[in-house]
């Protein structure tokens, strides 16, 4: 049996209502009075019926706050009501957070809730401006338009997952066909990457690649995750006239002077490039000694400096003991083009999980945003792109959501509007954390040696997110990419938080890595130079993925964590006593092969000298 209920805010809380009244209103441009409700829609199964009825005031609604319709919504004379869900295999929040409440009144419960926000919009309304409105409120890279019907059951059923494809007669592929088929696959790799495989798979491996390999290996080698574009060789470096030319290549003479300093003998053989010419900077100024704090570590998790910190005693005295201060920053300027909230969440909780994975506590974080004029009327929208409006606005509430969830305070927030910002959204999460040095182990992975997955589990949310953020994009992107906007879960972050926090349980990690950008293929790939994973052991949040999602997924809020095999259990203990799912997926080997099992049969079998690689050696003029 489903249960259905409506939850609408009464009066004067309905603000979600009263705002997009004066949106239909004022950017819309439908100039009549209509009036606006808003409801959240839960169909819920599986729960008895005394569960049921202490959730109702409690878990699915408040009473001095919200009035809930329990059935079919009573509809009036011209009603106009249409309802929005998630795709499937994106990740609800709310639905989430309401199981999790549900178990809380009783742990036997095992409820299956499905949620959606139902817009009811009274007043004559012609087809055309109801057409605008509902385009307005659904984004369809991560929503869709359902009926009022009430289904059979909430149980989803996904078709059995793929047989693992090999690619037959790629090794031997001639040009003409290869390019066909690197066209055919929507990879961000380049076609010279992708040469540069085949010539792999030909002469090293003598074989032909999985479909998962591929996939793998595009990951791997994103922008996103490789830097590509800042790894790739300037050869040439020539200076226009013009008014900044002098300051320009006078800081090009500086930056070669440095090279020379820094690498000495070496300079010439190391390649200039945009990265090289990042870091010359640092690496010079290191070089002198001026930055005898840094922290030397084999993580690199965020940039980590070794801070005294006077500490006063109870009995007044005082002690000088070493912190571990950490700073990192996130971009995820393609997921918030394309969805807004999801994309400026996860852009803090990504920025967050940085750190988190050198086991330091974020205290505090910066936004620095840049937008087109989103006061620009909607009917001069970019085709294939949300209005202005839309992304600022829901940009800036996926934040602030995030941030409340994990009780972050960000004390800088800046938003630059400029024409150009149309092609494409900023959007610049930056943190500080901190841990006492103590509390921080830094050692290197050793054969035998465990990797265990802890926190959310695996699904379709993020699948492709690193590689999609390295692609050029064009109207069609919005029909294709919905999958790799990741979602985030910030009550399992903030339980992250407390176990890193817990002396016994960092001391027990050897190095850790988040689960942002490449899923597993990239967080526990970057570990250790020999790995051999089970992908059939990776929790997942529902069935029907196959194994090559399960490699690229980009589910949120996961930490990949090396522990001794002695320390296993222990560890194991410590993350459930924080109601943390935990789970050994992986070994450290000491063949220097990255190896992914699914149902027993090696999906992926790659050496880490050719992933080391990062593709085919990239040149530009400049």
């Amino acid at each position: 049996m489903i249960r259905r209920i409506y939850v609408e805010k009464n009066k004067p809380y309905d603000t979600e209502a009263q705002a997009l009244s004066q949106e239909i209103k004022n950017y819309l441009g439908v100039e009549r009075d209509l009036s606006v409700r808003v409801l959240v829609r839960y169909d819920i199964e599986n729960i008895s019926d005394d569960v049921y009825e202490a959730a109702l005031h409690t878990v699915f609604s408040e009473p001095p706050l919200d009035t809930y319709h329990e059935g079919k919504l009573e509809v009036h004379p011209n009603d106009h009501i249409f309802n929005v869900e998630y795709l499937p295999g994106q990740f609800d929040q709310r639905a989430d957070s309401a199981i999790q409440c549900i178990k809380l009144i009783n742990g036997k419960e095992n409820p299956i809730i499905r949620t959606a926000k139902t817009y009811c919009i009274n007043g004559k309304v012609f087809q055309d401006e109801m057409n605008r409105i509902k385009a307005y409120v659904m984004n369809p890279v991560d929503s869709k338009f359902v009926g009022d019907d009430i289904p059979d059951t909430l149980n989803l059923t996904f078709p059995k997952p793929r047989d693992i494809e090999i690619i037959k007669g790629f090794q031997d592929m001639k040009k003409a066909k290869l390019k066909r088929l690197f066209d055919a696959m929507n990879l961000a790799m380049t076609f010279a990457d992708f040469q540069h495989i085949q010539e792999y798979y030909a002469n090293v491996e003598k074989r032909n690649p999985t479909i998962t390999e591929i996939k793998v290996l595009d990951t791997y080698w994103s922008d996103h995750c490789r830097h590509t574009t800042y790894l790739t060789h300037l050869t040439d470096v020539v200076f226009k006239d013009g008014y900044y030319k002098e300051p320009i290549e006078n800081a090009w003479n500086k930056y070669l002077e440095c090279r020379k300093a820094v690498y000495g003998a070496e300079a010439d053989a190391n390649e200039i490039c945009l990265m090289d010419i990042a870091l010359m900077g640092m690496k010079a100024i290191q070089k002198e000694g001026g930055i005898p704090d840094l922290e030397d570590s084999n993580e690199h998790n965020a940039c980590s400096i070794v801070v005294p910190v006077k500490i006063k005693n109870y009995d007044g005295t005082e002690k000088i003991q070493e912190y571990l201060v950490m700073f990192k920053n996130e971009t995820h300027n393609h997921p918030t083009e394309i969805e807004p909230f999801g994309g400026a969440a996860t852009c803090l909780g990504g920025a967050i999980r940085d750190p988190l994975s050198g086991r330091s506590y974020v205290y505090q974080a910066m936004r620095i945003t840049g937008a087109a004029d989103p006061k620009q009327p909607v009917i001069q929208t970019m085709k294939g792109k949300l209005p202005q409006k839309k992304i600022v606005r829901e940009a800036a509430l996926g934040y602030s959501s995030y941030g409340n969830q994990i009780g972050l305070a960000t004390g800088f927030v800046h938003e630059i509007y400029h024409l150009k910002y149309v092609a494409k959204r900023m959007e610049i999460g930056a943190v500080i954390a901190a841990a006492p040095k103590k509390n921080v182990r830094r050692a290197n992975p050793e054969p035998g040696d465990v990797i265990i997955l802890l926190g959310g589990r695996t699904g379709r949310d993020g699948i492709g997110g690193a590689t999609g953020s390295s692609k050029a994009h064009t109207r069609e992107s919005i029909d294709t990419c919905g999958a790799e906007v990741q979602k985030g879960n910030p009550p399992t972050e903030r339980k992250i938080q407390r176990l890193f926090r817990r002396r016994d349980a960092s001391l027990l990690i050897k190095v850790c890595n988040d689960f942002g950008a490449g899923g597993v293929a990239v967080a526990i790939g970057e570990l250790a130079p020999g790995i051999k994973v089970d992908l059939n052991l990776v929790p997942k949040k529902y069935l029907g993925l196959d194994g090559t999602e399960v490699a690229i997924s980009e589910s949120q809020e996961r930490m990949a964590v090396v522990v001794s095999a002695r320390d296993e259990s222990k560890f194991l203990r410590i993350a459930a006593e924080e109601n943390l799912e935990a789970t050994k997926v992986a070994i450290v080997t000491r063949d220097p092969r990255l190896v992914f099992l699914w149902h027993g049969r090696r999906i992926v079998d790659i050496s880490r000298k050719f992933l080391d690689t990062n593709g085919a050696s990239q040149e530009a003029k400049v």
